[in-house]
């Protein structure tokens, strides 16, 4: 028998075992291996903040999505041993023939001075973690107001517009409790603007100052004066806080830095069209543990999946590999007030307007705000436990892109 072994029971792992499990030829056996037992709804963090999710709607048993035939092995994973085809885990070793590296990204607060001290989740709080989502919530129940900062601390990290999202609903949310005049809020980011594409960032800009947000751009921040409350970047620049809410640097997994494969930030280099990796032909890497140049966040992972597992099982069959990951992303814009924008874009195209065809609630207006927008993105919760995690085919939802841009309706 040979074996295929995926890192990570997330999402694009979990993905990838469905996707796969019943394509491969029967002389191969499908293992996937995760430390942990709960399968967190990462998008579904934003919203516990503001008691619009409750911790139910966030995190379930893991093995519920593991399919049936697939080995599902709980336990820590210490590195791999590429040149040997192998990865050792806590207390077993197990061999390869093709491996699927699907382990992520995580939060690092540590890596910033001041940030990770005696005041974090006392008045600085990221909601990138349950923990952290969770004690943000019983924070803002009791908060009386003050400046409210909404921080990046360094690209790239998970969902680059969730920071975005949670100033809009913050402005909402305290509009709702009648004390917005008590809370100033401010959004820092290290970027020159609000997002990572000029169409974009000029809508969004727009909405920060339409709901008088004040906006900090290009600033890189050196250390957190938690004494103080404030955060100071390297050219001295500093922004008082009273609340800081901070996404903290994104790394990939320790085990990739072990293993000797990532790159300074432990991401995987890897092929951003067909996904395998740049080192080792027999390994392939989905999902937020590579460092190809998308957006990090779960639309991106689904559309990986689709390119990867034909190409994977044109490895097994010798064939030619699919280059044809774009990196395609779309991803709903919560705004506040119950509408949303969305946002469709890849490796060259800019978002642009127009729509969206979505199947029972489209089409979705594209860099609009509109409450049907907001609608698909609490639907996306059902879509994501029900389909996107157990492989199946989200009608329309797909990468339709084409040489000269997208085949739905554009303007």
């Amino acid at each position: 028998m040979k074996n295929l072994v995926i890192l990570g029971a997330g999402t694009s792992g979990t993905m990838m075992a469905n996707h796969l499990v019943k394509k491969l030829p029967n002389d191969w056996t499908v293992t996937i291996i995760d430390q942990y037992k709960t399968h967190y709804y990462q998008p579904g963090f934003l919203f516990l903040p503001f008691d619009l999710y409750k911790t139910k709607d966030v995190k379930k048993k893991g093995a519920k999505f593991i399919p049936k035939g697939v080995n599902y092995i709980l336990e820590k994973i210490d590195k791999i041993i590429p040149e040997e085809n192998k990865v050792k885990l806590e207390s077993q070793t197990l061999d390869y023939d093709l491996l699927i590296i699907a382990t992520g990204t995580k939060t690092a607060p540590e890596e910033t001075e001041g940030m990770k001290g005696d005041m974090w989740y006392k008045n600085i709080f990221d909601f990138y973690t349950y923990e952290g989502a969770k004690a943000l919530r019983d924070k803002l129940r009791e908060w009386e107001g003050g400046k409210l900062a909404v921080h990046i601390t360094e690209m790239p990290i998970k969902c680059p517009v969730a920071p975005l999202e949670f100033a809009f609903l913050a402005d909402s949310f305290f509009i709702n409790k009648g004390m917005r005049d008590k809370v100033e809020i401010t959004y820092v980011t290290p970027l020159d603007g609000a997002f990572t594409k000029p169409k974009a960032t000029k809508a969004l800009h727009y909405l920060l100052e339409e709901k008088g947000i004040k906006e900090v751009t290009g600033f890189n921040i050196e250390r957190v004066d938690s004494e103080n409350n404030k955060i100071i970047d390297y050219e001295g620049r500093e922004v008082e806080y009273d609340l800081l809410v901070t996404i903290p640097t994104n790394l990939g997994d320790e085990m990739i830095e072990r293993s000797g494969m990532g790159d300074d930030m432990n991401f995987v280099p890897t092929n951003k069209a067909t996904l395998q990796s740049k080192d080792y032909e027999n390994v392939f890497v989905i999902g937020d543990a590579s460092n190809v140049p998308a957006s990090k966040a779960g639309s991106v992972a689904h559309f990986e999946a689709e390119i990867l597992e034909e190409n994977i099982l044109r490895y097994i069959a010798g064939k030619d590999f699919q280059e044809e990951f774009d990196g395609h992303a779309n991803c709903f814009i919560e705004t506040g007030h119950g509408k949303a924008l969305l946002i469709d874009f890849n490796y060259t195209h800019e978002p642009v307007e127009g729509s969206f065809p979505f199947p029972g609630i489209g089409p979705l207006k594209l860099l609009k705000e509109s409450r049907m927008n907001h609608f698909g993105k609490l639907a996306f919760r059902w879509i994501y436990w029900n389909m996107l995690l157990k492989g199946i085919s989200i009608p329309f939802v797909a990468s339709h892109m084409n040489e000269k841009g997208r085949d739905y309706d554009e303007k």
